[in-house]
Formats: C-alpha cells, sequence, structure tokens
C-alpha cells in the first residue's frame, strides 16, 4: 500500500524539542499532516522508551498504534476530512563521537528496529558506555562501526542509518565530519547499511552526483524538533504495511518501494551555503575558494556549507545525475505558505485558524500541498493562497539561501 513516511523525529526527551512531543500529539499531527508511519524518536531514552511500552500496542508486524484509551485522546482533536492510518515505528538517533587513526569523527545515526525486545538490548549496551539519560539523543564516545555492531547484535532486523549525511557536523560527508566516503567511515561493515539520509539543506540530485551512493537507498526526513515540523521533509513508500516490508525496499534500494522524496528546498536549509553567521556573511563555493575560506570580515575560516561539499565530492554533473536521482516533490509546509501571504507570523492566530480552516475544509497537510485541486484551495482560503501552492507545484519559487546555521528566505 501507498503511504507517507517520516522516520526521524524527536520526543520532549531530547534537547532543544518541543514539551507537546508525546506519543499522543504526535498521532494527531501526524494524521494532520498526513503521515501514515513515524518514527518514535529517542527509543534509548529510560523515561521516553517507559511511554511507548504503555501507549502503544502492536499494529502490524514491527509496526505499533496508540492503545484504545490514547488513541481516543488523539482522535479527538482530528477533523474528519484527515483522519487516517497513523503508525509508529521504533527509532532513535544516535550521537557519536570518537577518534580512529588519531583523528577525531562525530556521526549521527538513526536506528530503526522491529521489537521491543531489540530495543532492550540496545538500550542496555549503550548504557554501559555513557548517559543515555540526560538526552534523547544521546552523545556517546563509541565508534560507529562499533555502534552498528551492537545494534546488529540486539537483533540482525534492525537498520542503521546515517542521519543528514550533508550537514557540516555530525554529518557523515560533512565538511565538519572527517570523512569522505561511505567505505571509509564502516569499512568492512559498509555490506549492513543500507539506507542515508540526505538532510534538508541537500537534494536527491545533489546527492545523486556522487555515484557512490547510488548503491543506497536516500531518505528524507523531518528531523522534527516541535510537532509542526513534522513531514517537513517526508518519503512516499508503497510497502507491505510492516517493519519488514519496510526493511525489505530499504535494503533492495526498490524504487518501486521507494516511490519518492518529499524535500525541502535544499536551498532553504541553514547550511546550504557557505558562510559566517556572525559577520551575516554568505559564500557561494566559488566565493569560498577565492578567498580561501576565510571571512573577509572577521578574518576566521568560515563554514563549509552543503553545497560546497557536494561538489568536493561529486564525480558526475548535475546533468548527469538526474539519470540516477530518486523521484522528488519539492514542498513548503503549509503553515510558511500562510506566513508570507498573509504577512503574518506562523504563530499568529489568524495564521493558525486559516492552517486548520483549510485542513478541515480539504484534508491532511501534504493532500492540500501535493493533490487537492486548487480551485477547492481557493474556495478554503484566498486567491493568493491558492495561487502560492500551485507556484509552488510547478517550482516557481524564489530562495535566498541559507547558510552556517540560518535558515534560507522563500519568496513566491
Amino acid at each position: 500500500m501507498q503511504y507517507i513516511a517520516d522516520f526521524h523525529i524527536h520526543s520532549k526527551y531530547s534537547h532543544a524539542t518541543s514539551k507537546f512531543m508525546d506519543l499522543v500529539a504526535l498521532s494527531r499531527w501526524g494524521q494532520l499532516k498526513g503521515i501514515g508511519v513515524m518514527g518514535t524518536g529517542d527509543f534509548t531514552h529510560p523515561i521516553w522508551q517507559k511511554e511507548l511500552k504503555s501507549q502503544l500496542v502492536l499494529s502490524e508486524s514491527g509496526l505499533f498504534e496508540l492503545s484504545s484509551e490514547f488513541k481516543q485522546l488523539a482522535n479527538a482533536s482530528v477533523y474528519d476530512s484527515c483522519k487516517g492510518l497513523q503508525r509508529f515505528i521504533l527509532s532513535a538517533e544516535i550521537s557519536t563521537v570518537f577518534k580512529r587513526n588519531g583523528r577525531c569523527y562525530r556521526t549521527h545515526s538513526i536506528i530503526l528496529a522491529p521489537s521491543f525486545e531489540a530495543v532492550e538490548g540496545i538500550t542496555k549496551q549503550l548504557a554501559k558506555v555513557g548517559n543515555i539519560i540526560s538526552d534523547g539523543r544521546p552523545i556517546l564516545g563509541l565508534d560507529v562501526k562499533d555502534l552498528v555492531k551492537i545494534v546488529l547484535t540486539a537483533s540482525p532486523d534492525c537498520m542503521v542509518i546515517p542521519a543528514h549525511i550533508w550537514t557540516p557536523w555530525y554529518g557523515l560527508l560533512g565538511s565538519k565530519s572527517g570523512f569522505d566516503s561511505v567505505y571509509e567511515c564502516f569499512e568492512e561493515l559498509t555490506d549492513h547499511i543500507y539506507a542515508l539520509e540526505k538532510g534538508l539543506s541537500a537534494s536527491m540530485l545533489m546527492s545523486a552526483q556522487v555515484c557512490e551512493l547510488d548503491r543506497f537507498a536516500i531518505l528524507s526526513n523531518s528531523d522534527a524538533h516541535s510537532v509542526q515540523n513534522l513531514g517537513r521533509e517526508a518519503n512516499i513508500m508503497n510497502t507491505a504495511l510492516s517493519y519488514e516490508g519496510i526493511a525489505n525496499a530499504l535494503r533492495a534500494n526498490d524504487k518501486n518501494g521507494l516511490v519518492a522524496g518529499i524535500e525541502f528546498f535544499p536551498e532553504r536549509g541553514k547550511y546550504y551555503g557557505d558562510g559566517h553567521r556572525a559577520c551575516n556573511a554568505y559564500l557561494t563555493p566559488e566565493q569560498a575558494k577565492a578567498c580561501n575560506g576565510i571571512c573577509a570580515i572577521c578574518g576566521k575560516p568560515v563554514t563549509v556549507g552543503v553545497l560546497n561539499r557536494v561538489s568536493q565530492l561529486a564525480n558526475r554533473s548535475l546533468k548527469e545525475a538526474q539519470m540516477y536521482a530518486r523521484k522528488s516533490y519539492r514542498v513548503v509546509p503549509l503553515l510558511d505558505i500562510l506566513s508570507t501571504q498573509m504577512g503574518l507570523s506562523q504563530t499568529s492566530q489568524k495564521v493558525e485558524k486559516m492552517y486548520h480552516h483549510i485542513l478541515k475544509n480539504i484534508g491532511s497537510e501534504f493532500f492540500v500541498l501535493l493533490d487537492a485541486p486548487i480551485q477547492d484551495i481557493e474556495k478554503a482560503s484566498t486567491f493568493e493562497i491558492a495561487s502560492a501552492v500551485e507556484r509552488l507545484r510547478a517550482g516557481d519559487v524564489l530562495v535566498t539561501p541559507g547558510y552556517d546555521g540560518v535558515y534560507g528566505k522563500l519568496q513566491f
């Protein structure tokens, strides 16, 4: 069956995450967004793991849903137009900092697990390595290869997926991480890595410029720290509704199972370009090369962004990469569109009221962004908002690029 999946999110127990990221809110907003399968996030955190066990029940093999009591709470505030499939897959993100061959490396990895038994096995071993209580995404002094061994020992059906691989810090191929290839990182364990998450500041097309990545399923996920950001990137899947169905599609890099990615405009990502936030300095790769990567204002090194890093590792042109890139749709969160067209902040009551009015009268956010008839959107909102969605679908938008932690700005 076809559904939308977001495998990488966080709970309220992760640093810098909304206190409202609990299971009831996630289930409610998953339906409002149109996400059929969502990662639980943070399963290594003891308190969150306890909540997962007490509030979730096994649905299909390896997938979970809220128990009837909590499902009733969630569904009570979901519009009939948005009610639909909502499942959880056990997931976590681990930050590893380690030395190898005299050099320091930093990586983030997503873990998918088929059962609570596997989750318990992973948690028990990671608790021996470092503190898994202080943060839902624990930072551990552990070689990422050893993380893979721990995860696969808990269950060979588990999956380790390098997260936001192009991000400068903690991205496997990022400019600050230290690795220039997947094999360089995982060495003899590379055959146990089947999928990679590209991150918000990269696109499917950009990733396809590096031929080594052809063998891996390239995923788009939100890495959401608030319910509003769920699904800002996601995956259109067509698999059996089960952990095995998902895992098999990833392992085979099956283009029929991985139908398409729903992705951010990479230019909007906060690490797309080179630059120095403190000096409000944005640089293209050519400009950064001309100044040897040094900020002309303060004389300090700039942060090398994703666009530049991809160009450093690319062995295909963009034109050549089009033959290999996974199909994708570029979207902008509906709240962003409403904020831009109404001239108000996303948190204003008028914008929130319009957002919920549209969902109530049309359907889930992804349906509005991707499929709903434009005339229906206009009836439920305004001509300007409907026109913005139409231009979004045509790719007719302008983006001022982001850099060094500053998100890019959108214009229709």
